[in-house]
């Protein structure tokens, strides 16, 4: 994608039918657009350079319908898959853990939710009227991405606002080589994912 200028925010576009965000970087430019597309059996999202959606940068794709352990991989606008991203079946209901794959589809890191219990209270009270509205200002999960020395280094936390439309990524260690597209990637996908839960 590009060199990442981190905090990285993602916001979500409350005002669309579609579930999408835009991605900015610490100097307030444009990252990406992340639109996911409607009325698809399989998951399919699109990663575009900015909401004009003129220039496509990537492709997300579910490769099944409705799983707990579906996996969603990236590629390029030509079609060349270099990574992928999966959950870890029936436990990330109780606490959401992912798997990052490289081309090789060899495991290069982990999400794991910070703390369990915020996204069951987050779950919960989102299912009262109107008082789910306000649960993004007090009910706010975290997500770390960790590496295979079991060492943390990206954070992705909700942010404090209404009705949950903003995400923080944070770089706590220098990722390397050309990882960082394949973390970003996977943050976009997992984002959708979870929120959608609640």
């Amino acid at each position: 994608m590009q060199d990442y200028i981190f905090p990285i925010d993602f916001t979500f576009h409350i005002g669309t039918l579609s579930n999408d965000f835009t991605a900015v970087d610490a100097d307030k430019k444009t990252v990406a657009y992340v639109k996911q597309k409607l009325f698809k059996f399989k998951e399919d999202v699109g990663v575009y350079e900015n909401e004009s959606k003129t220039k496509l940068l990537y492709n997300i794709k579910a490769d099944r319908w409705i799983d707990f352990s579906a996996c969603y991989s990236f590629s390029d606008p030509d079609g060349n898959e270099f990574g992928k991203i999966g959950r870890k079946g029936w436990a990330s209901l109780w606490k959401a853990h992912y798997e990052i794959f490289d081309k090789n589809k060899q495991v290069k890191y982990t999400i794991r939710e910070e703390n369990a219990w915020v996204k069951v209270l987050d779950g919960l009270v989102g299912q009262i009227p109107i008082i789910n509205l306000f649960t993004g200002l007090f009910l706010n999960p975290a997500y770390l991405v960790i590496n295979g020395n079991n060492e943390t280094v990206v954070r992705l936390s909700k942010e404090k606002s209404l009705v949950g439309r903003r995400f923080k990524v944070s770089e706590l260690k220098k990722m390397k080589g050309n990882d960082d597209d394949i973390i970003i990637l996977s943050l976009m996908m997992m984002v959708l994912l979870e929120r959608r839960k609640g």
